[in-house]
């Protein structure tokens, strides 16, 4: 199955069979937009208008009961296998008609097909926030089955901060772990040490490196001998003593000592005496005192992960993998569940993918992956990161299904009011000439009206100046989908005087008349010290010369979104996990 991302409603996406049969995914990562730290709206506000006590909330533009929710309730109750019907109807009655149950319902919908694309040996992670985790986790018991419940992960996404009010600080996230059967795929997942356990247990060296003492005794009988004294030393307490299983030897001691057949049928004094024999026994100072088995910090993996992270960092404002995405989870957390839960050439399913993390994680990991999400600009975002992670070019090395691949679907796109197309043209248009937009956010389908003041968007470039300096200048561009005229040309002329820029680009879906064609001509050239090339200060560029591969002529150094930082496989640990995000 080659790479994909697909532009539209996850919920549409995943009903369609051709793009995605019975059983066909091997994990699935999902966070979908609900966070109780963004006050966009209030989840248990009815539609009236009346608030609830519990101020629970979520992204703007994200769920709301109308005629959607409905009829989805509907299509639920009528078409969902009877327990998953039962239980709707349940939480209807308990939380009646508001946002939280529109959410709950909007939810169930997508986990349904989630499940049925999900492989018998498959696993699927839900990230969300203790606001709705038990809710969730009611549906999620239905539609998987109570048990194949895995896990409930905490993660420590934040630090303790006062709210104001005499509650706990919230601090974590919750994510959800169920499989799609009793066989699921597990590869043992581990967490590096803490500083103070290995001050604590890791206090000793030798020629070998640094080791702790392990217990040589255990209290299972080995025999008559495993109680008698070796070497003039007792086992502890009465116990017996005892070696670990020859598997979890050190492969440079295997190499020294007789093979395993061989190895099972030596008495326990000999087994010792040959640990002795390559220095494998740590002898204690005091003559009573009883030795231990040196265990050696070098190759060991770390210990192994629990439901509680608190090794992988948030994102801060200076991280290197922040892009600017609201909600944006470090590679890290994404890099443990993929390691854990698929094998090299699975493939990995993100149907909220957002800014592409689990994508990016995927790619690193030899995965295969897809990823749905409903506005142009986290498309774009995700091209973006694609191509500077890895140097991925769209339509080469991936697919991008439900974006315009022709004029006229520019203008159905542009046309499409139900999802705010004006918008989604916009964004979509900016991405074709990486321009970063100017009055979006990410994690909304609106842009802000009357806020961007003749600007849609914007690319930034070096030059220099007058006296061989660094200069940071700018592109601004202006995107149009409807009736264009020669007075817009002149607007964006007055725009790149009064905001300083370098160039103005003006994309267009009609074309341009000769009015418009002759003002741009007239405004002149930029001219780059740096390249010693000029540069038509105003261009004009319609969707059609954008399909047939031009571009803004600028100087070619330049930056949109923050770019990605170029992946190299040092960057990834044995174990999976990018090592800047460790502790």
């Amino acid at each position: 199955m080659k790479n994909r991302l697909y532009y539209g409603d996850n919920l549409e996406i995943l009903r369609n069979r051709e793009y995605f049969p019975d059983e066909c995914v091997d994990l699935i990562y999902l966070d979908p937009p609900f966070n109780s730290n963004r006050n966009y709206n209030v989840l248990f506000k009815s539609e009236s208008g009346a608030d609830s006590e519990a101020q629970i909330t979520a992204f703007e533009d994200t769920w709301h009961w109308g005629e959607t929710a409905e009829a989805t309730y509907d299509d639920l109750i009528v078409n969902a296998p009877h327990k998953v019907a039962t239980a709707i109807e349940a939480l209807m009655n308990l939380i009646e008609r508001n946002q939280m149950m529109a959410y709950l319902v909007m939810m169930s919908a997508r986990l349904v097909e989630l499940h049925r694309v999900l492989k018998s040996t498959g696993s699927l992670y839900l990230h969300c926030d203790p606001t709705a985790s038990h809710y969730l986790k009611i549906v999620l018991d239905t539609i998987f089955g109570v048990e194949n419940f895995r896990s409930e992960i905490i993660w420590k996404r934040a630090s303790a901060h006062s709210l104001g009010a005499k509650q706990w600080s919230a601090v974590h996230d919750v994510i959800l772990m169920y499989s799609s059967s009793q066989s699921w795929c597990w590869n043992v997942a581990y967490e590096a040490y803490d500083e103070n356990y290995l001050k604590k247990f890791y206090r000793h060296k030798d020629e070998r490196g640094t080791y702790r003492i392990d217990n040589l005794t255990g209290g299972k009988a080995g025999g008559a001998e495993a109680y008698q004294p070796w070497r003039g030393r007792s086992p502890y307490r009465g116990r017996a003593w005892a070696l670990p299983k020859y598997q979890r030897f050190p492969d440079w001691l295997k190499e020294l000592l007789p093979t395993e057949p061989e190895w099972n049928k030596l008495g326990i004094h000999v087994k010792l005496d040959h640990f002795d024999e390559h220095k494998m026994i740590h002898w204690p100072k005091k003559e009573d005192g009883v030795p231990g088995l040196k265990s050696y910090l070098e190759g060991k993996p770390g210990k192994i992960a629990g439901d509680m992270w608190t090794d992988i960092n948030y994102l801060v404002g200076s991280a290197k993998e922040k892009l600017g995405y609201p909600t944006q989870k470090p590679e890290a957390l994404l890099e443990r569940i993929i390691r854990a839960s698929s094998n090299a050439g699975d493939v990995v399913l993100d149907p909220f993918c957002g800014c592409g993390t689990a994508i990016a994680a995927a790619h690193k990991l030899g995965r295969g992956w897809i990823g749905i999400d409903i506005t142009h600009l986290s498309i774009a975002l995700q091209k973006y990161r694609l191509q500077d992670m890895f140097e991925l070019v769209s339509g080469a090395d991936y697919e991008v299904i439900g974006e315009p691949a022709t004029v006229d679907g520019a203008r159905e796109l542009a046309q499409d009011s139900a999802n705010e197309g004006r918008y989604q043209f916009e964004w979509w248009a900016l991405s074709l000439v990486r321009a970063k937009p100017v009055g979006g956010s990410a994690g909304s389908r609106k842009g802000k009206k009357g806020a961007d003041q003749g600007i849609d968007g914007i690319i930034n470039f070096f030059d220099e100046d007058e006296k061989g300096k660094k200069k940071p200048q700018t592109v601004v561009v202006q995107v149009k989908s409807g009736k264009v005229n020669s007075g817009q040309i002149r607007d964006l002329k007055g725009t790149v005087e009064r905001e300083g820029a370098a160039i103005g680009v003006f994309i267009t879906l009609e074309q341009p008349t000769q009015a418009m064609n002759k003002e741009a001509l007239a405004a002149g050239w930029y001219e780059s010290r740096t390249w010693g090339a000029k540069y038509r200060r105003l261009q004009i560029l319609t969707i059609g010369d954008l399909f047939d591969g031009a571009g803004v002529e600028m100087p070619p150094q330049h930056g949109t979104h923050q770019r990605a930082a170029r992946w190299r496989r040092g960057d990834v640990s044995e174990d999976g996990e990018s090592q800047r995000d460790l502790i």
